[in-house]
């Protein structure tokens, strides 16, 4: 069995944050890698999202939790590293 990141692979949001418990595959299962904002039902919820557009998106929802801008762009900072942004 595939062992389940700590982290979103496509938003770096720590799964167990997330009120989903993780994204949903295909056959309802959960997903091991990406948490219920970014995948759903076997699929990206936003699959024309660009790499520096979910920057943006994940410094502006760190924003409105009540994060200095400056820790928000720290965190950003490694989504080039995950996954979903790993160039095949």
């Amino acid at each position: 069995m595939p062992k389940k990141n700590k982290f979103c692979q496509s938003c770096g949001m720590p799964l167990n944050k997330d009120p989903q418990g993780g994204g949903s595959e295909k056959d309802g299962s959960k997903s091991l890698i990406y948490c219920s904002y970014c995948y759903a039902d076997g699929q990206f919820t936003q699959p024309k999202i660009t790499m520096p557009e979910m920057k943006d998106l994940v410094i502006n929802e760190m924003k409105k939790m009540g994060m200095p801008g400056f820790v928000a762009k720290l965190f950003a900072r490694g989504i080039p590293k995950l996954q979903r942004w790993q160039t095949k």
